[in-house]
């Protein structure tokens, strides 16, 4: 199995030792991606509307190296920092980028540093 290793022009530099991507068997697989601003690195201000709005730009960028689109994202997985106070706001921002049908999500409360909210894909090519 070939493994191609995926760096995105204009996304946040990543924060640790990843990649922002791993295209194998035909699926891209993103790393989760917070809601930074890719020239300053600087989290976002604002709710968690503002954040998964970043959040969701960031993983386009991902989506760009491929040549990928949100209508080919079969999986999301995402994380918020308040699950029962953000779901709301989260999904309306959520809907902007996505639309019916939509991929398969999970969607959970997680203890995330510093942000709020966090999100990776699974992308047919």
């Amino acid at each position: 199995m070939k493994v191609e290793h995926i760096q995105a022009k204009d996304a946040p530099a990543p924060a640790g030792a990843y990649s922002h991507g791993v295209v194998a068997n035909g699926f891209l697989y993103t790393c989760g991606m917070g809601p930074a601003d890719p020239v300053t690195g600087v989290i976002v201000e604002g709710g968690v509307g503002e954040q998964t709005r970043q959040t969701l730009k960031n993983l386009q960028k991902v989506l760009d190296a491929k040549g990928a689109k949100f209508e080919d994202v079969v999986k999301v997985t995402a994380h918020l920092q308040d699950l029962k106070r953000d779901f709301k706001a989260y999904n309306e921002v959520y809907r902007e980028f996505f639309t019916a049908p939509f991929p398969v999500r999970t969607t959970v409360g997680s203890d995330l540093m510093d942000i709020l909210v966090e999100i990776d894909f699974v992308v047919a090519l």
